[in-house]
């Protein structure tokens, strides 16, 4: 019996994996080593309930965990320096690393936003999740989580309208 549920869970776990670490990224603003943590965080707590959960819905069990994870952890003050050997270049047109750079300009200005609204914006427009859904993972009522959402979009336009001109 034990078996048979433990091959369910790495079933499940083979075929989300990529899926839950990308949200795991967005959830903690592009940062892969916090993300690979909390994802790892969450699938222990998924293994424990798996025999109650893993026939309803594991996958919304992962999300809820992950997304208040993220929330708690986000108040830390202090995670550390992210050294890099050189400054980045400016992508070329038609380059393909020009849709990593947008793709990583918009993981940094997830970033910037509070937990609650930067976890309201990934699921409820990365997940595709209806607002009643991330009210739950939340913890909160459906209106402050449509709240969180149109607030951390707002914020998130205005962090992406700021377009650096080159000086020279």
């Amino acid at each position: 019996m034990q078996r048979a549920r433990g091959g369910e869970f790495d079933g499940f776990v083979a075929a989300r994996w990529s899926g839950l670490l990308h949200l795991a990224r967005l959830l903690t603003g592009g940062d892969r080593h916090r993300a690979e943590d909390l994802l790892q965080e969450s699938l222990v707590k998924l293994w424990f309930v798996w025999a109650r959960v893993g026939e309803e819905a594991p996958e919304a069990y992962v999300r809820q965990v992950m997304a208040r994870a993220a929330a708690r952890s986000a108040r830390r003050r202090w995670w550390g320096e992210r050294p890099v050997e050189q400054v980045p270049e400016v992508a070329l047109p038609g380059d393909v690393s020009a849709v990593v750079a947008e793709r990583s300009r918009l993981e940094t200005a997830l970033a910037q936003l509070p937990p609650k609204q930067r976890a309201a914006v990934v699921l409820r427009y990365y997940q595709d999740l209806p607002d009643r859904q991330v009210a739950e993972v939340l913890g909160c009522p459906v209106g402050t989580a449509r709240s969180h959402a149109s607030r951390g979009v707002a914020r998130l336009r205005q962090l992406l309208s700021d377009v650096i001109e080159p000086v020279g």
